[in-house]
């Protein structure tokens, strides 16, 4: 059945590539865009501004947010932080409070970050796991989450996507940590014992395609691998899927230098994506070797 997707975010590298399967599929795709539009795939929208074509959300089947500003920036930047979490919960409370108010609301589909639960050392973590700590990216994806609320009150189908980083040659993390591996600067992080949450650019768009087409689908859904490895275990696999060594390792306390972001690179995320294997999604890559084998194949298409 062919459905009628409202789309934010989709100009970013994850949006474009999930646009173009939802079309692929036969569905109807209409992006919003911050800027002045006449084309018909396209609707203006000024989420600071509160300012949206509230029908066209409204009527949809599946509405998408992906809008945020980059996660990479300045970590000691206070005006960096501030977007970071800014970006993310005001899309995500407008089109919220835009679904919960209509008669027969859409599906929300609302863009998360793995960072959720925190640091949990080597406890295998599920969708059903607590959040703790106060790290950034983990303080505003609870803030990012509680922003669906008023979606889900309305009797919206409601997804939340916790992404992990997303690997592909093409786009950060694997770009950057690519050339310093060819280089020969590639190592761990710190003891490197910490499990590194991850999953391709295909299995991401299919998880995210999948969820809009099951009318069952709702919750939160950890979208990475079946089985993360340790960031050693990861850095090893890079390192032989290059050719390249990894015997430079980045002490803990260099790595503390990244201030608000240090507890990403140190903090360890087991996580499996239970909810997501129950509803019926299969992993085209499901282990470190067969993700790195796809995302570093990946095609300029």
């Amino acid at each position: 059945m062919s459905l009628t997707v409202v789309l934010a975010g989709g100009s970013g590298f994850l949006g474009a590539h999930l646009k173009r399967e939802l079309g692929a599929r036969g569905h109807e795709v209409v992006t919003l865009v911050r800027r002045d539009t006449s084309a018909p795939e396209e609707s203006t929208w000024d989420p600071y501004a509160g300012t949206l074509d509230r029908t066209l959300v409204r009527s949809a089947d599946v509405v998408v947010n992906l809008a945020g500003s980059p996660t990479l920036g300045n970590p000691h930047s206070k005006r960096w932080a501030r977007e970071l979490r800014a970006s993310r919960v005001t899309t995500t409370r407008l089109l919220a409070e835009t679904i919960g108010q209509a008669a027969s609301p859409p599906a929300y589909l609302a863009g998360n970050g793995i960072s959720y639960y925190g640091d949990h050392g080597d406890q295998v973590l599920t969708e059903v796991s607590d959040t703790r700590g106060h790290a950034l990216l983990t303080s505003v994806t609870r803030e990012w989450q509680a922003a669906t609320e008023p979606a889900v009150a309305g009797g919206s189908r409601v997804c939340v996507l916790r992404t992990s980083p997303v690997m592909d040659r093409r786009a950060a993390p694997l770009q950057p940590l690519r050339l310093l591996t060819m280089a020969g600067l590639g190592g761990r992080l710190g003891n490197g014992r910490q499990y590194m949450p991850m999953s391709t650019l295909r299995d991401w768009v299919g998880a995210v395609v999948h969820l809009a087409e099951h009318p069952d689908a709702s919750g939160p859904f950890n979208i990475c691998l079946p089985q993360a490895p340790t960031n050693a275990e990861f850095t090893k696999a890079l390192g032989r899927a290059l050719h390249r060594p990894t015997f430079v390792p980045v002490p803990a306390p260099a790595v503390k230098l990244a201030g608000p972001m240090a507890p990403e690179l140190l903090g360890s995320l087991n996580v499996r994506p239970a909810a997501l294997l129950a509803s019926g999604f299969v992993f085209a890559d499901a282990d470190v070797e067969a993700c790195l084998a796809t995302a570093l194949t990946a095609s300029d298409d």
